[in-house]
């Protein structure tokens, strides 16, 4: 491996219920060097279907070729509560700043008057016809596959495999994005410096690279491989394992040349779940969590999940929170 590369772990022993036990435990053990490390790994052996991630890239360039007048069929504020829907070019923030990205909102599909924030119906276009069928498609599939690394996380932490699933995934909150990035040039950015806030990030990209992850003082590229995923810890588990995991700091500036496609699916606590330190049987937690990158802390807040996403994604899209009841 390249002194700069992530970590390449094939977690196919995750997802086989023929696998051993001793395979297993040699994937989560890899899972969690990779945390422990960068916060960062490629997934390969992951399952899902090339055929559906090639399906997904065409539907989702031949919507952002659309109109903007089209696409605001679906526009975010007609999501209400759900915030769910298109926003273009510079309707999200990062550190209050504006990114250089469109997007499409989705998520679990549930049934309209779900009384949670970011919880509801998702706003499909009418075309390009297929695109709602290969988005829950995709829900399903990357959902299982993120169900198996946290089963790696926990594996690889001395706990059971089935901890998360039982203390805090059993209804997941899960969000996916469509994002395009439009050519860029050295003075802005796709998206700025931020970490996630959840537990798990599953990243499918095009071929175009743009995405940078920070180790230390210097920022390292990722190349685009757009049949592995990039996996990457969010601000829940460097809660969780008061500081062992490290949610990265990372951003985008695309200089292909040409529009990036990214498809990241966030996998997050259910939303009414407190997120508590792991218990004392989990392997090699430090007693003091130490500081972070930005000066802020994971680890000095209290309540349910939910609130702590609601508060982080009204800063994203500040208009839209303003206008909610």
């Amino acid at each position: 491996m390249e002194p700069d590369a992530l970590p390449l772990v094939d977690v196919a022993p995750l997802l086989d219920p023929a696998a051993t036990a001793q395979e297993r435990a040699r994937v989560g053990r890899a899972v969690d060097a990779a945390c422990r490390d960068t916060g960062f790994l490629v997934v390969t052996g992951h399952g899902v279907d090339p055929a559906l991630r090639d399906d997904l890239e065409r539907l989702a360039r031949q919507f952002f070729a659309l109109p903007d007048a089209v696409k605001a069929e679906i526009a975010m504020p007609r999501g209400g509560l759900a915030w769910r829907g298109w926003f273009p070019v510079g309707g999200e923030l990062t550190s209050g700043r504006p990114d250089r990205k469109e997007g499409v909102y989705f998520g679990t599909e549930l049934p309209p008057g779900d009384p949670r924030p970011l919880h509801g119906p998702n706003l499909f276009p009418a075309e390009p016809a297929g695109l709602a069928d290969v988005v829950l498609r995709w829900l399903a599939q990357v959902g299982a596959l993120g169900q198996a690394v946290l089963r790696g996380v926990a594996l690889g932490l001395g706990l059971d495999e089935g901890w998360f699933a039982r203390h805090l995934t059993a209804d997941p909150t899960v969000l996916f994005r469509v994002f395009r990035y439009p050519p860029g040039d050295t003075a802005s950015w796709g998206v700025g410096e931020h970490t996630d806030y959840g537990l798990v990030t599953l990243l499918a990209q095009d071929a175009h690279g743009g995405l940078q992850v920070r180790r230390g003082d210097r920022w390292v590229d990722v190349p685009a491989d757009p049949y592995a995923f990039v996996v990457n810890i969010g601000d829940m588990l460097e809660r969780m394992t008061r500081g062992a995991y490290r949610s990265t700091p990372h951003r985008v500036r695309n200089l292909s040349g040409a529009d990036r496609l990214s498809f990241p699916l966030f996998l997050d606590p259910s939303w009414d779940a407190t997120v508590t330190p792991l218990p004392a049987s989990a392997r090699d937690l430090p007693d003091d969590p130490g500081g972070r990158w930005d000066g802020r802390s994971v680890h000095a807040w209290d309540g349910a999940y939910g609130d702590y996403l609601t508060a982080k994604v009204a800063r994203v899209f500040p208009d839209l929170a303003a206008s909610l009841p």
